[in-house]
C-alpha cells in the first residue's frame, strides 16, 4: 500500500456471545483495543475511577468528554454513580487514536454526533476520516524528511569523530 492509496476497512470486532446487539455505533468501535478489557461482556460495569486508571485519562477529563458530548451516554447506578461497560472503553480507545492524529476536538465531537445519528451519516463520517487520514500522511512526510536531516547530520558526525 502507499502512502496515497486508502487502507483497507478494518473488519468489525466481533461481538462477545452474550453481549447485546445494539446499534449502529458498534461498528464505529475501535476495530483493535490495545488492552484487552479488564472484565468480560455481562461483568463490565466500571466506576469512573476504574476506567481512568485502565485508560490513563484522568477523571476530569472522562467527566469533560461527556459533557462536551465526545462520550456517549454513560449508565449510572441507582445512587446516580457513572457505570462504564467494555463498549465505553472501546470508544475511548478509539477516540484517543483520533488525538494521536491529531484531530481537533470540535471535529471528534462532530464525529461523535455523527455517529449517534445513525448510518445515514457514514458519508459525513468517512469525509472526517479520510480528511484526517490525509493529515496524518502529510505529517508523516514530513517527520520522515526530518528523520532523514537528521541521520545526515548523525552520519556526518559519526564520520567526523572517526577522521580525528
Amino acid at each position: 500500500m502507499t502512502p496515497t492509496q486508502p487502507a483497507p476497512p478494518a473488519p468489525a470486532p466481533a461481538p462477545a456471545a452474550d453481549a447485546p446487539q445494539d446499534t449502529a455505533a458498534d461498528e464505529d468501535l475501535c476495530a483493535s483495543v490495545d488492552r484487552p478489557h479488564p472484565r468480560p461482556h455481562g461483568r463490565d460495569l466500571y466506576s469512573i475511577s476504574e476506567v481512568a486508571a485502565h485508560t490513563g485519562l484522568s477523571v476530569h477529563t472522562l467527566r469533560w468528554y461527556e459533557r462536551i458530548g465526545l462520550m456517549p451516554h454513560v449508565g449510572r447506578s441507582p445512587t446516580g454513580q457513572r457505570r462504564y461497560t467494555n463498549r465505553d472503553l472501546e470508544w475511548l480507545a478509539f477516540v484517543g487514536k483520533l488525538r494521536l492524529t491529531g484531530m481537533a476536538v470540535a471535529d471528534m465531537v462532530r464525529y461523535a454526533d455523527l455517529v449517534r445519528q445513525g448510518d445515514h451519516t457514514y458519508p459525513e463520517r468517512r469525509a472526517l476520516l479520510v480528511a484526517t487520514r490525509e493529515d496524518v500522511l502529510r505529517r508523516i512526510a514530513e517527520l520522515n524528511s526530518t528523520l532523514s536531516v537528521l541521520d545526515f547530520k548523525i552520519d556526518l558526525y559519526t564520520t567526523e569523530e572517526h577522521r580525528s
